[in-house]
């Protein structure tokens, strides 16, 4: 082991030693380094940080406008969204008043069938009370009646629609 640390100290002596020359080697790879990059950007004839900074500014410029475009779509599906919104209101409105002339319609139906209801038995009323009148009425003769003395036969009948026609008048 002693070995190798001699040969370890014996090397960093030896460039230790000049270092005016490892300086100049490395200012020598730099400047080769400089060199190389500049051709290589002469030749080619662009430079990446140009490029880069138009690739940016595109990059830039397509994410507005990609924005503004999320916020017309934005607006549009709102606008729509209120179009909605209006049509379901709207069609509530609707289906509320059919309900309410569904409800009235529905009562107005019940009142005429309990009117309808009313009449039938005022009806089978009266029939009873008509079989029950004819049926204790006594079973009469039809007699025939003395013809006035200026009335022709001709003239009874016309006298007996008149009368009707005067009957149903008053009644009516």
């Amino acid at each position: 082991m002693p070995e190798l640390t001699s040969r370890s100290t014996n090397s960093f002596a030896r460039f230790g030693g000049q270092p005016i020359a490892i300086g100049a080697v490395a200012l020598a790879l730099v400047l080769l380094g400089i060199g190389s990059i500049t051709a290589w950007r002469a030749y080619s004839g662009t430079t990446p940080e140009t490029d880069r900074v138009v690739a940016t500014r595109q990059l830039q410029a397509r994410t507005a406008q990609a924005s503004e475009q999320l916020v017309e779509k934005t607006k549009g599906l709102e606008a729509t969204q209120q179009e909605s919104i209006d049509q379901l209101q709207v069609v509530q409105d609707q289906l509320l008043t059919v309900r309410r002339l569904l409800a009235a319609q529905q009562a107005d139906t019940r009142k005429l069938s309990e009117q309808v209801g009313t009449l039938t038995e005022s009806i089978d009323g009266l029939r009873q009370s008509f079989a029950s009148a004819q049926a204790s009425e006594p079973a009469t003769q039809p007699t025939t009646r003395k013809r006035s003395a200026g009335v022709s036969a001709k003239a009874k009948p016309h006298a007996i629609r008149s009368a009707n026609r005067k009957r149903g008048k008053t009644q009516g």
